[in-house]
């Protein structure tokens, strides 16, 4: 996994071998980011990654000059890789926090502008991830949630749907708080 784009542009980050991930690719990652810095100013923009695995996403936010990130991720090791890998990059921006992403929605008074979320393609509550998040209202206006899924899932009529982008095998489905 490497980071695109940045200070770090390049920056080869290698998670343990025993990690179960299913990592964004590079080509999508960049497709989205993209997508992102033509709607956005990253450095003044607050960010909630979810289901954070490695923290790939986080660092890409990070490197481009976001300085307020918080990863959500449950599994304690991956927490602890983000917290290290943000400490040897200097990223003090970067808040791992573990979780279970759902309680953590449930019980956040934070407001974001954009949050990404990453969840397991065969997650049985992905498609309760938008409602989650807009009644709890943890998004800022005119901001975005993005949702990364395979092709089977379908959010075209979801609440604040916007659109969805597909790259290869990775598809985003864009939410939007006006």
């Amino acid at each position: 996994m490497r980071i695109i784009s940045g200070i770090y542009k390049k920056k080869i980050i290698s998670p343990p071998k025993n990690f179960k991930l299913r990592p964004t690719t590079d080509m999508a990652k960049e497709a989205l980011f993209n997508i992102i810095t033509n709607n956005f100013d990253i450095d003044k923009i607050s960010v909630l990654d979810l289901f954070s695995g490695t923290g790939s996403i986080s660092y890409e936010f990070a490197s481009r000059g976001c300085n307020s990130i918080v990863s959500i991720e449950k599994n304690y090791k991956h927490v602890a890789f983000i917290q290290n890998t943000a400490k040897q990059l200097n990223f003090t921006q970067i808040k791992a926090v573990k979780a279970d992403v759902f309680s953590y929605l449930n019980s956040s008074k934070l407001s974001f502008d954009i949050i990404f979320a990453d969840p397991p393609y065969d997650l049985k509550e992905i498609k309760s991830i938008p409602e989650c998040v807009f009644s709890k209202n943890l998004l800022n206006n005119n901001s975005w949630l993005i949702v990364e899924h395979s092709e089977k899932t379908d959010f075209s009529e979801t609440p604040y749907f916007k659109e969805v982008r597909a790259y290869s095998k990775v598809h985003f489905s864009i939410f939007e708080k006006k």
